[in-house]
């Protein structure tokens, strides 16, 4: 990994500058900081987890201020969902996404300020925390993260990160967004929710309380593992700071964005 990470690359950007918002021709006040500054701007804090007001202004980023008020205009947009399923259709063409099987989890980080979908958290002492619930596919590739209070369960969120996957393109035929199966720990153990799974024709591999792990589950969900370490390699998703859960959102589709665009580098090269 390059020793700047929050640097976009050329490449990336031919990607991501289609998709922002154009600033209005007559817009009152001075001309605004390059998008592409602003962006790297939002990388840095998402890399380092620092405020803000903190941000080095002698990188050419702007302000704090500058950068939080892009990141949340082009979170309104749309652009890092977008950004997300375009490299998800790059990586299915070119044959790097596992549709035989998907994984689900959550893992529950520290809410420092509050908020929306905080909540105490039952592993660290009842204090105010969220829980990332993620589905990946059987390489670990992110599909899609949904942010909660830390004391959700997380068989309520199953349904949704499997309806949460985006039509993934790339491949001939119609866009893929079902798994032929689902693999869950006894978290996820619920029999509506495997009538559900079977009705969108998605086989439950889901272990059952009460009874033996499935054998070998565990060697085929150790990916989702891998998935959130990657994800909490961004320091700013180790810990929630921003108190508006679309913001904190926005921080994640970016990350798992850019874990896509890493593996798919790494295909090309």
């Amino acid at each position: 990994m390059s020793t700047r990470p929050w640097i976009v690359d050329d490449d990336l950007w031919a990607l991501i500058e289609p998709l922002l918002p154009p600033w209005p021709e007559r817009s009152p006040g001075p001309r605004p900081v390059a998008d592409r500054l602003c962006l790297q701007g939002i990388l840095y804090v998402l890399h380092n987890d620092i405020a803000w007001q903190l941000l080095p202004l002698e990188l050419g980023f702007g302000s704090g201020q500058t950068c939080w008020r892009r990141l949340e205009r082009w979170q309104q947009a749309g652009v890092f969902d977008q950004l997300h399923r375009i490299l998800l259709a790059e990586l299915n063409a070119a044959g790097e996404l596992d549709w035989s099987r998907a994984c689900v989890d959550g893992s529950h980080i520290r809410a420092k300020k509050g908020g929306a979908d905080t909540g105490p958290s039952p592993v660290d002492r009842r204090k105010t925390g969220s829980k990332h619930h993620l589905i990946c596919d059987g390489r670990g590739t992110p599909l899609k993260v949904i942010t909660t209070a830390a004391n959700v369960n997380d068989v309520t969120q199953t349904l949704a990160l499997v309806d949460g996957v985006p039509h993934v393109a790339g491949r001939p035929g119609r866009p893929r967004r079902r798994p032929d199966s689902l693999l869950g720990d006894k978290g996820y153990d619920s029999n509506p929710n495997r009538d559900e799974l079977r009705r969108r024709r998605i086989l439950p591999v889901i272990s059952r309380k009460g009874a033996p792990n499935i054998k070998g589950l565990g060697k085929l969900r150790y990916v989702v593992e891998q998935t959130f370490a990657l994800l909490h390699q961004f320091r700013r998703l180790a810990v929630r700071w921003e108190r508006r859960t679309e913001l904190h959102d926005a921080f994640i589709s970016l990350a798992c964005s850019l874990i896509c665009w890493r593996r798919l580098k790494k295909r090309r090269s």
